[in-house]
């Protein structure tokens, strides 16, 4: 099984929207399996970011992450990277599916709702970014064998 990370910024915290976003990956049938509400530091950010810091709006985007607390999420299942970057569409709400997260929420490149993980390694390294081992849980889903067949496990 693999564990993604899944922020839900301040667009989302502000908007009333957290309650809808858990929801939708609840439907799908990934498990949660770490959560909690955090205030980022810059130097947090900073790390996170830092594929951005020598762009022009990296400011802004540090600004925006701090408006508000952010929930932090980590999610598990086959494939759940994949399944989570296609549940949240385009990075631009404007441009991104109906039908996806930030297609039904969001009208913005950088308010879009959500920070995803792009790939299983950084998920990885995001994952470990922003919970302690002790803040993930292992335990059996309870609707495990309605959500995946046997031969998928």
């Amino acid at each position: 099984m693999e564990r993604t990370l899944v922020i839900l910024k301040p667009s989302a915290v502000a908007r009333g929207l957290i309650g809808e976003v858990i929801s939708r990956f609840e439907r799908k049938g990934l498990q949660l399996v770490g959560l909690k509400l955090a205030c980022l530091s810059d130097e947090v950010l900073n790390e996170h970011y830092a594929h951005l810091a020598n762009r022009p709006f990296f400011g802004q985007i540090k600004e925006s992450m701090q408006a508000t607390p952010v929930v932090l999420c980590c999610w598990q299942g086959l494939e759940a990277v994949r399944i989570v970057r296609d549940m949240t569409g385009a990075t631009n709400g404007r441009s991104a599916a109906v039908g996806t997260i930030r297609g039904d929420l969001s009208l913005s490149t950088q308010e879009n709702i959500v920070h995803t993980s792009d790939s299983v390694e950084n998920a990885a390294v995001e994952v470990a970014r922003f919970f302690r081992p002790d803040e993930l849980f292992d335990y059996e889903h309870p609707l495990k064998a309605f959500v995946y067949a046997n031969d998928e496990l």
